[in-house]
This record gives C-alpha cells, structure tokens and sequence, in this order.
C-alpha cells in the first residue's frame, strides 16, 4: 500500500522561546534545516535543547515566535492530514479494540466504515499484530500498544510520520525489535520519518541523518549523515564509529 508521496520540509530561521521565572529561555535559535522527501531525519539532543518543542512545531501543536515551516512549498498552519504523531504513550481509546482503535482515525475523516476497516486489517497486519485485532488495550504489551499506535498513524496514510521518543518507555529487548519494525516499516512506506529519541544507538540505527541541537545558548546545530547500509548491523565497526561520535559529542567518550 506504499504509495510515492511528498513530505519534503523546509524550516527556515525558527526561533521558539518560553518564559521561565521571569525571563526568556531561548530552545531554538533561527534554525534552518531541510529535511528530504522519504528520509528518516532523528533529532537528539541534551534536556532542554528543543528537541521536542520542534517536533511539535512541526506537527502544528506549538507555534513558533518566528521563522516558517512548509511543506512541499505551502507554509503550515496548525495541524494537517499529511502528517501524523506518535506519542512516547500510544493513548489508546480503552473501549475500542485494536481495529477499531486503528479506524478511528479514518472514520472521523468520514471514510466508510468498510473501508476504514479494510485499510486498518492491512496496517494491523504490517505491524504483526492481525491475530490480536478484535483485542483490547488492556489486553496488549507495551511494545504490542505501541504497534497499535504506529499502525492508527500509517492508516491516514500521512507524507510526514513525526515520532517523540516512540520507543522510550519499553524496555531493552523490545526496544530494539521495535527498532527494526520501524525501519522496515518506513522503508516499505516510503514515508519522511522525523524522530526525537535519546538513545544514541537508536538514532544511529534508523537515521539516514541525525540533528544534534545546542543545549548551550549561541550554540550551532550539528547534522551527521549517517552512511551505513540497511538493514544495519550494530556490530559492525562503522556503527561503533558513528556511535563513538554522538557520545563525543555530548562529552560521554
């Protein structure tokens, strides 16, 4: 059901501020960034550095003080149908089970039951989960809820999948399976990926570029192209290498 879409962004000079005990604290400082069609673009960065504030710019859920973001061209405004969010928690409707969770999304658009249904079985399926659609929530894993949440947002068939430390609260090993479950799902959805994560290994691992933001005030923004073929071994010497690199870049090596 992969489809060639858009999806290319163009954020330019984006600046956010908050106001913190009476003062402003500068998170993002007239950044420019361009991020590919069909690219997987991971975002790390030290607490505080705007990390997440900038996914939410993206996805429409915070405006900027200043600077643009468009999309194919056309300047965004709150949210849209061509991008989709998934949460560190899937916030799933408990009443609902894991199709009708995943249809929900469609059938509020006014698709037909029918047909919301049908796409839902088909992403339901893409993330190995068609033997638990007529299940609950509370009937799931925390790595199979998180599928769930990654199936509701493929389903609206989105150009852009914006993801806030997706995977941050499963623990190791299902962690890195849902690492691979991800990267094989973009690479067949053929879908721009922008993720926030803290997990250096993980950014490695799914990026084909990694954004790291300052933390410190007149700090530059870093991009690291991530050359390493797919799927990818974490093994391999050149994975260490690129790993050694970020933990050196956040004083840890």
């Amino acid at each position: 059901m992969a489809i060639a879409r858009g999806g290319e962004v163009t954020i330019r000079d984006l600046s956010k501020s908050f106001s913190l005990g009476g003062r402003q604290l500068a998170v993002l400082r007239s950044l420019n960034l361009d991020i590919r069609s069909g690219e997987c673009l991971v975002i790390v960065g030290a607490s505080g550095s705007g990390k997440t504030t900038l996914l939410r710019i993206l996805a429409g859920l915070e405006r900027a003080d200043g600077g643009a973001v468009a999309i194919d061209g056309r300047e965004i405004e709150g949210v849209g149908e061509e991008r989709a969010v998934i949460f560190q928690e899937p916030r799933l409707l408990p009443w609902l089970t894991v199709l009708g969770n995943v249809a929900f999304g469609l059938e509020v658009r006014g698709v037909s039951k029918a047909e919301a249904e049908k796409r839902a079985r088909f992403y339901i399926a893409l993330v190995g989960l068609a033997e638990f659609a007529d299940a609950y929530p509370r009937q799931l894993s925390g790595g199979m809820a998180q599928r769930v949440g990654i199936a509701r947002a493929l389903t609206v068939q989105p150009e852009i999948l914006l993801l806030d430390e997706p995977l941050g609260a499963l623990d190791a090993m299902t962690k890195i399976s849902m690492q691979e479950e991800l990267a094989r799902i973009w690479n067949e959805e053929n879908v721009t990926m922008v993720v926030v994560t803290h997990d250096l290994e993980e950014a490695i691992y799914l990026a084909d570029r990694v954004l790291i933001l300052p933390k410190e005030k007149g700090g530059a923004e870093r991009l690291i192209d991530v050359d390493l073929p797919r799927p990818r071994d974490r093994s391999e010497s050149r994975f260490v290498r690129y790993r050694e690199e970020l933990l050196r870049e956040f004083g840890l090596h």
